[in-house]
């Protein structure tokens, strides 16, 4: 036998127990020294390229050495979204737990494509999505799977909705969405072949949830056109504001005109189990399916989404293929394949860290840390209201509050949108904290996005006090 033969990946006992150990040791620094590191951090292409630009090795490197690198060349140039001042977006904050329920699914090397080669896995993720549907009041009719985070959901959802609703492919399909959706649902009704004019933005009223006048006017007009609508995506949590959409009432009108309702609750699904959530998103339990992302308010690691449908069958009649080289691995009703409920075939177990973590923390703990979220975005709110020259644009509904620096001397909307521009950068490059922009009813504004469980009131209270001192200094610049 060839030495090329007699080669194998296979490394002792005792080194991989070194190296697991120093991989956990560097991941609890992390976690240790998170708080004290700079919020935003990045480094340009060209920097980069010269400190990373390498070919492979013919010879392979210590692990010690490689941890190291990673430590040294990677590490310093991210911004951390699980900060406890990372403000910006709707921030993913994961837990040890969590990342530990990882390690184990990539150690075993879960295969969570087929029953067959994991079927405890597949069980697990059966019991996981369950629980979701049961907080959301879905029927035990609905069900579900997990996928890579909330663009795949909506995807998965927008497929279902014209494979049902639609059947073939129809040059005069017309999905509905609020002028709020999130791009995601663009970005998959553009993969699915629909033109952007077959997707029909709804005004918003004055909290920035969908007018339902309006949408009965667009069906008015789509049916006098001959057009053929067939679905629509409502917020439960719309990125830019944290506003919902009046679930029930959109509910009534797709049921009246036989439309799916996607309701995409990446950002906002998990507040249910808050007694102030659970009423912000009555109805969502009449939806059609429904988006949502463990990796936000139920603090998995990043990647883990999940897509319900109210009909758990429509998953398997819209994506279930048997190839000849599955045959030996057919599923069924009770032996369920999750491929076959799906875009993806080759799959890890995601629910396995959504489980661990469930199990060892308990509902009560993680309600208790929604609820604490949602009243932090609201006291932002009174210090901002408090605070001279700001003006808020859109209060805090979930944990989002928009807002903008007005400055005293006069000054129209293109210099507003100059001047928080410029407080919006002033906050970044002070490592402090990250808030982003995006616009309200046409208006630029800045928003902050409360979601991480280790967020306190000092660290809300310091990126408010940074934006009061940075406005009227921005007429200095």
């Amino acid at each position: 036998m060839s030495e090329t033969q007699e080669t194998t990946l296979e490394m002792p006992s005792e080194e991989m127990r070194r190296f697991g150990h120093d991989v956990v040791e560097s991941i609890v620094r992390h976690f240790e020294t998170l708080r004290d590191r700079p919020v935003v951090s990045w480094s340009n292409r060209d920097e980069l390229e010269a400190l990373l630009r390498e070919p492979p090795p013919e010879d392979g490197m210590e692990l010690g050495e490689l941890l190291g690198e990673f430590e040294e060349k990677v590490v310093p140039h991210m911004s951390h979204v699980d900060h406890p001042r990372m403000f910006g977006f709707i921030p993913g904050a994961g837990t040890f737990v969590g990342a530990m329920g990882d390690a184990l699914a990539s150690g075993h090397n879960i295969y969570a494509g087929t029953w067959i080669e994991s079927s405890a896995a597949h069980q697990v993720e059966l019991v996981v999505v369950d629980w979701f549907r049961q907080w959301l009041g879905m029927p035990e009719s609905a069900g579900g799977t997990l996928v890579s985070g909330g663009s795949v959901a909506n995807l998965t959802g927008l497929v279902l909705a014209r494979e049902v609703r639609l059947g073939d492919m129809r040059e005069d399909g017309v999905i509905y969405t609020s002028e709020l959706a999130h791009s995601s649902v663009d970005r998959g009704a553009r993969i699915l072949g629909f033109r952007p004019d077959q997707v029909r933005k709804i005004p918003t009223d004055e909290a920035c949830r969908m007018d339902v006048d309006a949408l009965w006017e667009a069906l008015l007009e789509d049916a006098e056109a001959r057009r053929w609508p067939f679905c629509v995506v409502a917020n439960a949590g719309d990125t830019s504001t944290g506003s919902v959409d009046p679930l029930s009432d959109v509910a009534d009108f797709c049921a009246a005109q036989g439309l799916w309702l996607h309701v995409d609750a990446a950002y906002g699904g998990f507040a249910v189990l808050d007694p102030r959530g659970r009423e912000l998103l009555r109805g969502i339990e009449r939806a059609d399916s429904v988006a949502l992302d463990p990796h936000k308010w139920l603090y998995t690691p990043f990647e883990a989404g999940c897509v319900l449908v109210r009909d758990f069958r429509r998953l398997y009649e819209v994506f279930h293929i048997l190839p000849d080289y599955l045959v030996d691995v057919a599923g069924g009703p009770q032996n369920v394949n999750m491929c076959d409920h799906g875009i993806a075939l080759s799959r890890s177990s995601r629910a396995l860290k959504i489980w661990l973590a469930i199990k060892h923390f308990g509902l009560g703990r993680y309600r208790a840390v929604i609820s604490r979220t949602m009243g932090l975005a609201r006291y932002a709110q009174e210090l901002l209201e408090a605070t001279p020259g700001i003006e808020v644009v859109s209060p805090a509904v979930l944990s989002v509050v928009t807002f903008r620096y007005v400055p005293s001397w006069e000054s129209d909307e293109e210099e507003i949108e100059q001047v928080n521009h410029e407080i919006r950068q002033r906050v970044w490059e002070s490592g402090a904290a990250m808030i982003t922009s995006s616009r309200v009813r046409g208006r630029y504004v800045l928003r902050l996005c409360v979601v991480n469980h280790n967020t306190r009131r000092a660290d809300v209270e310091e990126v408010v006090r940074l934006i009061g001192e940075l406005g009227p200094a921005v007429r200095e610049r």
